[in-house]
């Protein structure tokens, strides 16, 4: 399996101080933001770990019916690598899936502390087509607490048989608002793509200006994220060069067929609009998910993670959400899948420890780019120090055999003989 690295530029972006200072521009001021980040070493992770990263992620490959696949995993006490495997450059381009969520609520918290809207704000104040929305505000939209569904599984398979088609945002949310009970709004998380849009279109309406340009001044920008936006207009690859989006589906037979997936690359963004159509690289989301996690673009008097949410009655108590966001033992961070891509990204604020990764086909379920991740991550969090440097002591409420089996179990597509 070929390995395409980027190992000198990417360790040097996301993790060459130990405090990284950021000028932001906004309308009508300028501050600086600080990302702690702890110094990267720079060098290559030890072999042992190495082959194991490496043997990871191309069971995931097989599992998913990916081809290609791009990683970064930077752990600043040991080494990195950034990569791109199978039919992948270390810089392809790719649709990030739900990290779009975090950034969405990112553009929020901004505007909060600009006094142009408040947490508290009904959604239907600024978006007249969901008049009938009552008691849904705009900190429930990002928390995804609003209790409205999603639009994905009616308007999905339409997406890929349509996947040039343009979407108006409005559209979007009617599908996801139906059957829509008032007396849920607030009372628990529900996965809700419905609620990332309509949060993105009243803050577009709220602040006259199109959420690719809010996005562009409140979080590209400022982090400098030369490789992401949120497109608009025609479909188009995610950018050039681009990771090919795929997607595997049923043959005459009934299986599915994995040998000869549906090219999804030219995929439109606006199916996902501000809740999964941005597209980046794996440095950017990196960069990204480190500000994330050191909460980096939140205004002072906000707590992002004040009232984290279980995931799911059956996952454990150390996965929960909030602020669009998913908080994994000490890792923050978020994961999906759109048509042609899974996708993942985590990272530790006290540590560095940094891991994303996207897989190149989305027919598998989109908790496999989550736990590729997480064996990632568990993976590298005991790499030995580097000369010079302390390997923290903290470890993470799992093991990388654990989320191996846990990819094993997901498999859509034939896996290596053992």
């Amino acid at each position: 399996m070929p390995f395409r690295t980027g190992l000198r530029r990417a360790a040097t972006i996301v993790a060459g101080a130990a405090v990284v200072v950021l000028a932001i521009s906004g309308c009508s001021d300028s501050r600086t933001v600080t990302v702690d980040v702890p110094e990267q070493v720079e060098a290559a992770f030890p072999a042992e770990t190495q082959a194991s990263l490496e043997a990871a992620v191309t069971f995931a490959m097989a599992a998913t019916g990916s081809t290609g696949a791009v990683v970064g995993v930077w752990a600043p006490w040991s080494g990195s690598w950034v990569a791109g495997v199978g039919d992948a450059s270390a810089d392809d381009a790719f649709r990030v899936g739900n990290l779009t969520r975090p950034m969405t609520c990112d553009v929020l918290y901004q505007m909060v502390d600009a006094g142009t809207v408040s947490l508290d704000d009904e959604v239907r104040e600024y978006v007249p087509s969901v008049a009938g929305l009552a008691n849904v505000t705009l900190g429930m939209l990002c928390d995804g607490t609003s209790g409205l569904g999603s639009y994905g599984p009616v308007l999905g398979p339409e997406a890929v048989e349509l996947p040039t088609r343009v979407w108006n945002p409005n559209e979007l949310a009617a599908y996801g608002i139906v059957g829509y009970d008032p007396s849920t709004a607030g009372a628990a998380w529900r996965d809700s793509d419905t609620g990332y849009v309509l949060l993105g279109l009243a803050l577009q309406n709220a602040a006259k200006t199109p959420a690719p340009t809010l996005l562009q001044q409140d979080v590209f920008g400022p982090l400098e994220l030369e490789s992401t936006s949120l497109p608009v207009g025609a479909a188009a690859p995610a950018g050039d060069p681009v990771l090919t989006g795929l997607l595997s589906q049923p043959g005459a037979d009934g299986a599915l067929n994995c040998a000869e997936p549906r090219d999804m690359t030219d995929l439109s963004a606006s199916i996902g609009f501000t809740n999964s159509g941005v597209v980046s690289n794996i440095t950017d989301v990196a960069r990204y998910t480190q500000a994330l996690a050191a909460g980096s673009l939140v205004p002072s008097g906000i707590d992002r993670f004040g009232s984290p949410q279980p995931i799911a009655a059956d996952q454990p108590s150390w996965l929960t959400t909030d602020g669009g966001a998913v908080q994994a033992g000490s890792l923050i961070g978020q994961f999906g899948s759109i048509p042609g891509y899974i996708t993942a990204a985590f990272a530790d604020p006290a540590t560095g420890m940094t891991v994303s990764v996207v897989l190149n086909n989305s027919a598998a379920s989109d908790r496999v780019g989550a736990y590729l991740a997480w064996e990632l991550a568990a993976t590298v969090s005991k790499a030995p120090a580097a000369s010079g440097r302390t390997a923290p002591d903290a470890g993470l409420p799992w093991t990388a055999q654990q989320y191996h089996d846990a990819i094993a179990a997901s498999a859509v597509c034939p896996l290596p003989a053992s």
